[in-house]
């Protein structure tokens, strides 16, 4: 099973970035899908998550400012991101919780992208 993240880059503060994640490989379902960010000298943290159902959690920094979707028929999870800060600057990673052959389920990432609001 991969996660391969794309979107991303270099935008000025107040603009707007989406990214996007597609699972592949052998996956049987996938479960919860979700975003992650890392800034330099911190820890992960989550920014938003989504069931299978569609049901949304987001950090409280980011609530009203991005929305995260799903098309379940691609396999890919979706981040839009607007009114982006400075402080939104990070790494960024997709995660999924995949139930593989033979029952299997256990959380992959990919391999993160980088989001950078500079004027």
């Amino acid at each position: 099973v991969q996660l391969q993240a794309s979107g991303g880059g270099l935008v000025q503060p107040g603009g707007s970035l989406s990214l996007s994640c597609t699972a592949s490989g052998s996956i049987i379902s996938i479960n919860d899908m979700g975003w992650y960010r890392q800034a330099p000298g911190k820890q992960r943290e989550l920014v938003a998550r989504i069931t299978s159902g569609g049901s949304t959690n987001y950090a409280d920094s980011v609530k009203g400012r991005f929305t995260i979707s799903r098309d379940n028929a691609k396999r890919t999870v979706y981040l839009q991101m607007n009114t982006l800060k400075p402080d939104d600057t990070a790494v960024y990673f997709c995660n999924a919780d995949i139930t593989g052959p033979w029952a299997s389920r256990r959380a992959y990432w990919g391999q993160g992208t980088q989001v950078t609001v500079s004027s």
